[in-house]
């Protein structure tokens, strides 16, 4: 594997598993940080795969896909009431910036819809697509946490 793809996989690993540190209380903010979980678990699945830490798997790596693809048509919906709470690592550029921050979110449905899940190589390819999209928007609109 490339040591662009092992870099990325493993930015991907990191980010997906400090995706949500700690859990919001508002309804709202809570469904969103769900939604991020989501994406990030799903993002590890086929990190994992794509970095040989777990096995090939074409159903498994389909499933992520789909997920990833799910969850990112649902980004609007969640992220369109501006609900505040502590907890919030949404900047609020998100809401300012309405327009970029859904070109982002469907940034990423695209790249996971793009994405080969029939082979471990078509994973490897389609991860710099996804690592790409969650950077892309977590740099203008998340909160570093």
């Amino acid at each position: 594997m490339k040591f662009v793809t092992k870099t990325l996989v493993a930015g991907l690993v990191l980010v997906a598993g400090v995706a949500v540190a700690a859990e919001a209380t508002d309804p709202t903010v809570k469904a969103r940080q769900e939604l991020m979980d989501t994406i990030g678990m799903n993002t590890k699945i086929l990190g994992d795969m794509a970095g040989g830490k777990s096995a090939f798997d074409a159903a498994a790596a389909e499933a992520a896909k789909a997920a990833i693809v799910a969850a990112a048509a649902e980004i609007p919906a969640k992220f369109e009431p501006q609900a505040t709470d502590p907890k919030s690592t949404a900047k609020p550029e998100v809401w300012t910036d309405w327009d970029d921050f859904l070109a982002d979110a469907k940034a990423l449905g695209d790249a996971a819809g793009a994405l080969d899940a029939t082979s471990v190589e078509g994973v490897q390819a389609g991860m710099g697509g996804i690592g790409g999209a969650c950077k892309d928007c977590h740099s203008e609109f998340r909160i570093p946490s």
